[in-house]
Order: structure tokens, then C-alpha cells, then sequence
């Protein structure tokens, strides 16, 4: 592998699961039933906050958050009743396990509770892709209880996976809205970061933008580089997706070269600073930890993206090249 062409030394940590999603299960009224009493529950909050059980002395059964020396496990709790509750959402199943999702306000568990850019990095499989789906799917029935069409009331079907307008019975579907990421090197030593003006002094990232309608992803990194810091990239190359759901995005990333002698123009109001930042630069920054890294005395902090976001898993990867 050449410094110009790099893959992800492991998935971003939002993309894993070890949760089978079942689609023929959600529209099997008979099956839900039967599996309704030994099923779990997963209680997520308003805030997208579901609880969870930490631990230090070691990962019980998976990895564990590296910034944080931290595990996580997502806490379920059994079903209560004979039928699942029409605004349950069934998530899946795991060693013969059926999974869903609630909203809670109760506080009916005690304990921690946590959102995924605080957990999803420390989660093993089955709880990062519990709590990911979970998420996904209870921010977009929030978002669809009227019709886009005729404006009326929707009710929810399918175990959560469609809602259907009560007046014409048209259906809606869990809606994902692409984003791409990308990272730009010089093919070298080299990448390119950029700071939000929203963002802290000192904390950078790779570029970013959401893809518009009737646009291939390829040509959503060209435009999104050129516009966000006036940049001509080429040889755009995909890396991996992951979830991102704050409200419902799938981040796909790409990596792309450029030339770092050419002038960069950052986008009034939405880059406050766009650089150059060489291997050795990043590889100080990724060893600082997740966003909290302090200066060194005469030096300008860097400070990047925390574990959870698949721009840490293509940073990571990129400064691991010999």
C-alpha cells in the first residue's frame, strides 16, 4: 500500500452490529407475539440517551473506548404485557433474541445514561448497533406523525419500520439523509483540515457536506472540497459509512488528493480555517486523545475528532501509513 491509497484499519465504530435485522419478522404479527415475552427492551430518553453499565478493569466481551480506557454495556430491560406496544420499534434479533425500542420519560431505570457520542465507541457490537438503530428510527418517527402529502395524521406499522397516513393510507418509510466525508492528502505527508467558526480554537476535521438531490456521491466530494475551501481534488477513492444519526445521516467516506501549493479560500460563515497539517502533526494529536488535548508550552493546540466519528477512524488510518 503507497501513501496515496489507504484503507480503514477497522470499521468505524458506529457501523458495527451484531444485530440480524429480520424483515420478514416485522410484518409476522404471530412470531412478534411468540417472542414477545423472552424479547428485550431498549429505553432511549428525548435526549437520545439510553442507559448503560460502565466498567474500567477490562472489556468483558469486546473492545473498548481507548481515549476513555472505558467499556460499555447498553442495559435492557424484559417486556412487560402480551403484545408489543404500537409505538415499539423492533430492532432485531441476537441469539435467538428479539430487540426492540421505546421512548422513555419515566425513569423507570436507575443509573447512567448515556447518547452514542458519549458510549458508541466503548459499546461492544451488539450495543452499538442496538443503540444506532434504536436512535435512527425513534428521531424519524418523531419527525413523521403527519402526512407529507395531505398534512394528517400517521400511525406507526410493520413493528415500527413504515407509518401510514390515516386519511389515504399512503406510507412512509425510515428516511436516511447521505452525507460524504472526505479526506484530502497531498499523496505525501499531508492533510487537509479545517475548522468550523462554531468549533473551539484548536479543533480541526476533514471536510464534510450533505449530498443534494439528483448528485452522485463522487461528484458531492468534488463540489463540497471546492466550495467549503476552494480546493481541485482528483482520484477520489471510498473508505468505508457509518450511521450518524443526529438527526438520520449516513456519513460515507472517501479519501481524495490535492495540491498543497495551491491557494486555499476557506467559505465565509461556514470554514473559519482550513491548513496543512504533516503526519507527524496528526500522529501528536491522535496520541492526546479525543478533542482534549493541551497545548505544549509555545505550541498551538490541534485537537480532533472523538473516537465515535468515522473522521477519527480515516485520520487514524491515514497517519498509520509508513
Amino acid at each position: 500500500m503507497t501513501r496515496a491509497d489507504f484503507t480503514l484499519l477497522d470499521p468505524p465504530v458506529l457501523s458495527r452490529s451484531a444485530v440480524l435485522r429480520d424483515e420478514p419478522l416485522r410484518t409476522d404479527a404471530q412470531r412478534q407475539v411468540a417472542g414477545w415475552p423472552a424479547a428485550r427492551l431498549v429505553l432511549i430518553d428525548e435526549k437520545g440517551r439510553a442507559p448503560v453499565d460502565w466498567g474500567t478493569a477490562g472489556p468483558p466481551d469486546g473492545p473498548w473506548d481507548a481515549a476513555t480506557r472505558e467499556w460499555a454495556r447498553l442495559r435492557t430491560r424484559p417486556t412487560a404485557g402480551e403484545l408489543p406496544p404500537p409505538d415499539a420499534v423492533l430492532l432485531g434479533e441476537a441469539d435467538g433474541v428479539a430487540y426492540w425500542a421505546m421512548r422513555s420519560s419515566d425513569g423507570a431505570d436507575e443509573g447512567d445514561w448515556a447518547d452514542l457520542r458519549t458510549a458508541g465507541a466503548a459499546l461492544d457490537d451488539l450495543g452499538a448497533g442496538l443503540l444506532v438503530g434504536a436512535v435512527a428510527v425513534l428521531n424519524w418517527h418523531d419527525a413523521a406523525r403527519f402526512c407529507g402529502r395531505d398534512g394528517s395524521p400517521t400511525r406507526p406499522g410493520n413493528a415500527g419500520w413504515h407509518r401510514v397516513c390515516e386519511a389515504e393510507g399512503h406510507e412512509d418509510y425510515p428516511r436516511t439523509d447521505p452525507a460524504i466525508i472526505c479526506l484530502v492528502h497531498d499523496g505525501a505527508d499531508r492533510v487537509l483540515l479545517a475548522r468550523q467558526p462554531t468549533w473551539p480554537e484548536g479543533r480541526y476535521s476533514v471536510l464534510a457536506g450533505f449530498v443534494e438531490a439528483g448528485e452522485s456521491l463522487e461528484a458531492c466530494v468534488l463540489r463540497e472540497i471546492h466550495e467549503e475551501v476552494g480546493a481541485a481534488i482528483r482520484d477520489i477513492r471510498y473508505l468505508g459509512s457509518q450511521a450518524w444519526p443526529f438527526p438520520r445521516s449516513l456519513m460515507v467516506g472517501f479519501h481524495a488528493q490535492a495540491d498543497p501549493d495551491a491557494p486555499l479560500v476557506p467559505a465565509d460563515g461556514e470554514i473559519a480555517e482550513a491548513m496543512w497539517v504533516t503526519r507527524a502533526e496528526v500522529r501528536r494529536a491522535l496520541s492526546a486523545g479525543d478533542w482534549g488535548a493541551e497545548a505544549q508550552r509555545g505550541e498551538r493546540p490541534l485537537l480532533l475528532p472523538g473516537s465515535v466519528s468515522i473522521a477519527r477512524s480515516m485520520l487514524e488510518s491515514w497517519a498509520a501509513l509508513d
